[in-house]
């Protein structure tokens, strides 16, 4: 068995062999060969002065403790850290990172009826475990539990967010929803509620009832996994 040793770090990559090129690489062979480095720095399009693309790649990759996960959880700012990405580069990595959750997620969208938590945490997951701020979704659903419309309602700090009722009733009256299913996320990797988390479920709770509106289940999501209020006892 032959195994390719890809050509010095200093050699830019259009002088390497079209074997060990990236783009041609997975042209020829599918992307599932090439590592994460090298489907990086495709993304990456360029390096920097002596720093081949795939160098640069591998330096983002140590950034994010090799984790995907990990870099999942960087905004433009923090890729900015390092000599030889700038803005194009930054947005073009954040960019592909957020079609990969929403991909994750996609098949709610072909699954139109969601009738628990566990369910929607399947949508929900994807989209918030590996986010580095809190945010707050309601998932809207018809009394046939169709899922009518998903909206971000807040988005805050490490360590909290601050949701307004108001808005979520506006919305859900808007699409004349009947149940809903929340859900925020711990970037913290704690699945735990809080005692704020048990006193806003149940704020909002007792305010659905007032428009006939159920509220299904919460959900708490992180990159550990998921836990409903439902279960937990707390609603």
């Amino acid at each position: 068995m032959f195994v390719t040793i890809n050509p010095a770090p200093h050699v830019a990559i259009k002088h390497w062999p079209e074997a060990d090129k990236p783009r041609e690489k997975l042209m020829d062979k599918g992307a599932a060969i090439l590592s994460d480095a090298e489907l990086l720095a495709i993304l990456l399009h360029t390096g920097h002065h002596q720093k081949s693309a795939i160098d640069l790649a591998r330096e983002i990759l140590r950034l994010a403790k090799n984790n995907l996960s990990e870099l999942g959880r960087m905004n433009v700012r923090d890729l900015r850290k390092l000599k030889g990405v700038g803005n194009a580069k930054a947005v073009t990595i954040v960019a592909a990172l957020e079609l990969s959750r929403r991909r994750q997620a996609g098949y709610i969208h072909k699954k139109s009826i969601v009738s628990n938590g566990e369910q929607a945490a399947l949508f929900f997951k994807p989209l918030l475990a590996d986010q580095y701020t809190e945010s707050f979704y309601v998932m809207f659903l018809s009394n046939a539990y169709k899922v009518l419309h998903t909206r971000c309602i807040s988005t805050g700090g490490m360590c909290g967010t601050t949701v307004d009722p108001k808005i979520i009733f506006r919305e859900a009256l808007e699409v004349h929803a009947t149940k809903m299913i929340l859900c925020h996320n711990h970037p913290s990797g704690s699945l735990r509620p809080s005692q704020s988390d048990v006193s806003m479920t149940r704020k909002i709770k007792n305010a659905a009832n007032l428009f006939d509106i159920e509220v299904i289940d919460h959900i708490i999501v992180s990159e550990t996994g998921f836990i409903s209020l439902v279960e937990e006892g707390v609603i």
